[in-house]
């Protein structure tokens, strides 16, 4: 049973500042893209080129095709969890997503994985969050709720459009530099035999543009990881319950080929490279955020989850999409 704590003391003035700074993070990230994906249209075409790459770009954000929730959760082989299998579960993500101003509740799925994962898709409108069976076993009721409102907090905050904003002006700027070096490339003869002139900077520019939009793809995630994170707290009351979800996350999220070659570490993966900020300054964050609290749920030690309804994999697996899991 889920009951609510009438008492909830938020820091407004830390949420404030931890709010506005991944807010600006963010914008200067997608705004640096822009910028990198106008040079090279400018460097090709000029003027012209910024304008008509821009309108091209806007019409494909905004004709761009959004692909079903559903059709996403059966490519990664995610059934639906009916209501009356997850009673508490839908319980609380209906309040949870009360919370957070959502006209619509989310729909769940199961995913028949033992690595912890889970994740959103979809809009506001007509959203789903996967779980999979190995985080529903490992996490608590408390721990549960964090990683459910992290989610919620993707979706409330558009985090999955402006992804797909970064992810096309990514695309844009690697088509618009395989452009500029198959231009160089016919031009070749003209510059062996001296008739023409390589502007270098260009051209190393034009070779380089995509990896640097690739790092600020992934600086603007890490960035919306932390945004979500302060929605999340503020949406429970209860930074420690997702802390502590993240800390059995990064405990049990070690590769088992990791585990054979270095026993009880973990490979370094560079924080440049990573879709997420490191968990330590996540929990360190979640922590710092509040002067005192009050959940806003009283929960159960851990609530009842879905019984399997098909074998779940031990391993990760790679699937069409292109993800593990």
């Amino acid at each position: 049973m889920i009951a609510s704590v009438p008492v909830f003391v938020l820091s407004e003035r830390q949420r404030r500042r931890h709010k506005l700074r991944n807010l600006a993070q963010s914008a200067l990230l997608v705004a640096a893209m822009l910028l990198i994906l106008g040079l090279c249209a400018y460097l090709l075409w000029g003027w012209s080129g910024v304008f008509w790459t821009l309108v091209w770009a806007g019409l494909s954000l905004l004709f761009m095709p959004s692909v079903a929730p559903e059709w996403v959760m059966r490519a990664y082989g995610a059934v639906p969890i009916r209501p009356a299998e997850f009673p508490e579960g839908y319980e609380l993500l209906r309040r949870l997503s009360a919370r957070a101003g959502l006209e619509r509740v989310p729909r769940l799925y199961w995913l028949p994985s033992a690595i912890l994962n889970a994740f959103a898709v979809g809009r506001r409108d007509r959203a789903a969050i996967c779980l999979s069976d190995g985080l529903l076993q490992a996490l608590s009721a408390r721990e549960l709720a964090g990683v459910i409102a992290h989610e919620l907090s993707h979706i409330r905050n558009d985090d999955l459009w402006i992804m797909g904003l970064a992810d096309l002006v990514s695309r844009l700027t690697s088509l618009l530099s395989w452009l500029g070096q198959l231009l160089l490339l016919i031009n070749l003869p003209f510059v062996l035999a001296g008739q023409a002139v390589v502007p270098w900077l260009v051209v190393l520019l034009l070779v380089f543009a995509p990896t640097i939009v690739g790092l600020l793809q992934l600086a603007l995630s890490r960035a919306r990881e932390f945004d979500a994170d302060l929605d999340a707290a503020g949406l429970t009351g209860d930074p420690r319950g997702l802390a502590s979800a993240l800390a059995k996350l990064e405990r049990y999220q070690g590769r088992y080929w990791e585990e054979i070659l270095f026993p009880g570490r973990r490979i370094p993966v560079p924080s440049l490279l990573r879709t997420h900020p490191p968990t330590e300054e996540r929990i360190k964050r979640l922590l710092d955020l509040y002067e005192r609290f009050e959940p806003v749920f009283v929960l159960p030690e851990r609530i009842a989850v879905p019984p399997p309804r098909r074998r779940v994999h031990p391993t990760p697996r790679w699937h069409w999409p292109g993800s593990w899991y």
